[in-house]
């Protein structure tokens, strides 16, 4: 059996959350939940400044893009390519190109999960990097990034700095 991947589908911007939702009712309606795994809408936390306050808002990370994992064969291909609002997959010509896992990594899809146990107040120790053998406490933990945050001291001023979990060492 073929290997699920990850495939980046081009849509009508504005349209990513109706063609997710139509793709999900489509996988429910023909029973491909063990060929299309998953759909993806990539959202990023963003602080705005509405009214003089700050407000974190969810923008999407790629306008007019949606992410597919599934196992590419005739009928699921056919099933997104013909959803309302998909205009294509992305790939030269109709054929789709499934993402590298350095792409994946970057774009926060299947980043390496590592086991960790960082919590905020704990003391690091940074092993590679630009910040490399820098010591500070932990001021945030991410999960999904696979990071966490420190204060470091740039041009006379403490300056919060994410680090990846790769790069780190509890001391």
């Amino acid at each position: 059996m073929a290997e699920a991947r990850w495939y980046v589908v081009h849509t009508y911007s504005g349209y990513e959350n109706k063609v997710k939702a139509n793709i999900e009712k489509t996988i429910e309606n023909r029973h491909l939940e063990d060929q299309i795994l998953e759909v993806r809408v990539p959202l990023q936390e963003v602080v705005e400044m509405k009214n003089g306050r700050k407000q974190t808002v969810q923008k999407k990370m790629f306008p007019g893009y949606v992410l597919i994992n599934m196992i590419m064969n005739d009928d699921t291909w056919y099933v997104v390519r013909n959803t309302r609002g998909v205009t294509g997959f992305v790939g030269p010509g109709s054929k789709p190109v499934p993402l590298t896992e350095t792409e994946m990594v970057n774009l926060g899809v299947c980043a390496d999960n590592f086991e960790v146990e960082f919590k905020e107040g704990d003391v690091i120790r940074v092993v590679s990097g630009v910040w490399k053998d820098t010591v500070a406490p932990i001021r945030g933990v991410n999960q999904s990034k696979q990071s966490v945050t420190i204060n470091v001291e740039l041009f006379g001023r403490e300056t919060p700095v994410e680090i990846s979990f790769a790069e780190i060492r509890k001391m």
